[in-house]
């Protein structure tokens, strides 16, 4: 019976499906329709009168159908390694030295106990293995599930930016070894072909100090003022490789296990911790009619919120946080002003109050050292109003503060909560309590319709990992002329459970496998085996005329033999003859 028509028909069964199921996987965001949020058909575009001489910039505002800032957020990837890892098998069998030592000491009925224990072992180190090979297996598979993410993601949403929201590792108590490793696995296989934004690029923030001419420093803060980091939107294509990092609890810790030291390792291999940026639109090249008196500018900030809340282990990194907040706050452009707005990254969500998002208010504490943060769920609520939405975005419940309390347009994108979560906070004037309530909620339409309340909209951005469908953020920003300021929106697009990831390579690992030996069995039962037959046979064939001519030729010459004999009076049986000399 032949066995290639067996696997031909399997092989043909399995070659469409594993076509339909590799194309679907790979071409995801296109069925799942995922695109950045576009500004429309009927908006006033700032670009359609633009002549540009830099070819860049021409290329980059070439569609203004399309966002100028298109930012894909990615939510804690957590990368894990050998902490996750089960114990290695040791390999050692105590119940077969015990089977030895009973033969040995001749104690034989013993043995049965000692060969009990010993396979029992066996099995349980066999099991072991096959554990810790599994988990290697699978973190390397995890690996891979990521970055088929960010790279199909990347290909057909074609973004200019590129953020991770914290939680790039999965523990902050890995040693520097372990460090480095998770790092290299996020470099070069996760977001393989991405890089570190260059070193000074995003404005971090530095003491104040001023340089005399006989070179003495003065610590005089009034006599300091931060310098901004400008750059134009779309003068730089290669922002659209760069990942803007921001700090998670598991890269360095929470206020009550934060250090210098960890800061400085994720600062070497990601990033500073604190920074911001400003990108203005080049409107210098464009003939507008009532051009907007200030340059539209989007402020990009990546906020440490690991140690803003206390009691902290070290005052120190806290201290440079609270610092940084305020330069913010002394760099920021006037309340009011709709021609900026501020995009925080940031990796702790703001508070809000139980049953708005999946995770609650929590705050956790060690019991020694100062009782610091050991875990925490948001922000309090404190610091969320008074650092964030006061500070940063200027929001004020009081009717009589700059711009009636309105403050500054943007959006504040975070990690933390794996599930994700998407509100709006505001407040109502002369009252103290901010609220926060679903992004699609009854309440929050309200509350926007009313052009008297303050507010700005919240995105925790669901987790990209496999268990949380693998999840991406699809953030767009674009200035509106009608409206003479930013619109920001946010869209999503999901890869689906890693479960799937890995049954389409196992399906497209085993069709190979049938697809490698259907050629070969082809090549050896229909090309190879009739030619072979063919030539065994005439071999064969050949063989048995040798032989038979061999035999032939022997018999020939028996015959010939006998009659030369009888014709030379040779030996005859029946003829007796006499002996030599004989008379």
């Amino acid at each position: 019976m032949l066995v290639y028509p067996l696997l031909f028909r399997l092989s043909s069964a399995l070659l469409p499906l594993t076509i339909a199921f590799t194309t679907y996987l790979y071409l995801y965001p296109y069925f799942h329709d995922c695109h950045f949020p576009a500004p429309g058909q009927n908006a006033h575009h700032v670009f359609d009168n633009c002549t540009f001489e830099d070819d860049v910039l021409r290329s980059y505002y070439s569609n203004p159908q399309v966002a100028p800032f298109r930012l894909l957020a990615l939510g804690d990837p957590q990368l894990e390694g050998d902490t996750s890892l089960p114990a290695a098998p040791k390999y050692q069998f105590p119940g077969l030295r015990q089977l030895g030592t009973c033969l040995l000491s001749g104690r034989p009925f013993l043995a049965l106990d000692g060969l009990q224990s010993g396979v029992h072992d066996i099995v349980n180190e066999i099991l072991r293995g096959l554990g810790y090979i599994r988990k290697q297996i699978d973190l390397v598979g995890n690996d891979y599930y990521l970055a088929h993410q960010y790279r199909a993601l990347h290909w057909y949403t074609k973004p200019t930016h590129v953020t991770v929201l914290g939680d790039l590792l999965g523990s902050q108590w890995i040693g520097d070894k372990e460090f480095e490793r998770r790092s290299t696995r996020f470099w070069h296989r996760v977001f393989k072909g991405a890089s570190l934004a260059p070193q000074g690029l995003l404005k971090e923030y530095a003491e104040p100090t001023f340089v005399r001419a006989k070179g003495e420093i003065d610590d005089d803060q009034s006599k300091y003022k931060r310098e901004k980091t400008v750059e134009m939107l779309g003068a730089s294509p290669e922002w659209s490789k760069r990942i803007i990092n921001v700090a998670g609890n598991h890269d360095i810790g929470y206020a009550g296990d934060i250090d210098e030291n960890r800061i400085s390792r994720f600062e070497k291999q990601f990033g500073p911790v604190n920074g911001d940026i400003h990108f203005t639109l080049p409107l210098q090249q464009c003939n507008l009619s009532h051009p907007p008196l200030f340059p539209p500018t989007l402020r990009l900030i990546v906020l440490n919120t690991m140690n803003l809340d206390s009691p902290a282990f070290e005052s120190k990194p806290q201290q440079i946080t609270y610092k940084f907040i305020n330069s913010l706050i002394d760099t920021s452009s006037p309340v009011g002003d709709d021609t900026t707005a501020t995009i925080l990254l940031t990796h702790i969500p703001l508070h809000k109050e139980a049953g708005t998002c999946v995770d609650s208010p929590l705050f956790t504490y060690f019991p020694g050292e100062g009782g610091g943060i050991k875990e925490q769920n948001m922000i309090s609520k404190d610091l969320s109003k008074q650092a964030i939405l006061h500070g940063i975005f200027g929001k004020n419940l009081d009717p009589f503060a700059p711009a009636g309390g309105m403050g500054r347009g943007g959006i504040i994108l975070t990690g933390h909560d794996h599930e994700g979560c998407d509100v709006y906070h505001y407040g109502f004037k002369n009252n103290t309590e901010w609220y926060a309530k679903r992004w699609n909620s009854k309440e929050t339409k309200e509350a926007m319709a009313d052009g008297d309340v303050p507010g700005i909209r919240e995105v925790t951005v669901r987790s990209m990992m496999g268990e949380f469908g693998g999840h991406a953020g699809l953030v767009s920003a674009w200035f509106d002329l009608d409206q003479g300021k930013w619109q920001i929106e946010v869209g999503g697009c999901d890869l689906g459970v890693q479960h799937w990831w890995w049954a389409v390579h196992i399906i497209d690992f085993i069709a190979i496998i049938i697809w490698i030996m259907t050629v070969a069995v082809w090549l050896v039962e229909v090309k190879m085996a009739p030619h072979f037959l063919q030539k065994m046979k005439k071999w064969v064939q050949t063989k048995i005329a040798e032989e038979q001519e061999r035999m032939s030729g022997r018999l020939n010459g028996m015959m010939n033999m006998k009659m030369n004999l009888g014709r030379n009076g040779g030996y005859n049986p029946g003829v007796r003859r006499k002996p030599h000399g004989s008379l």
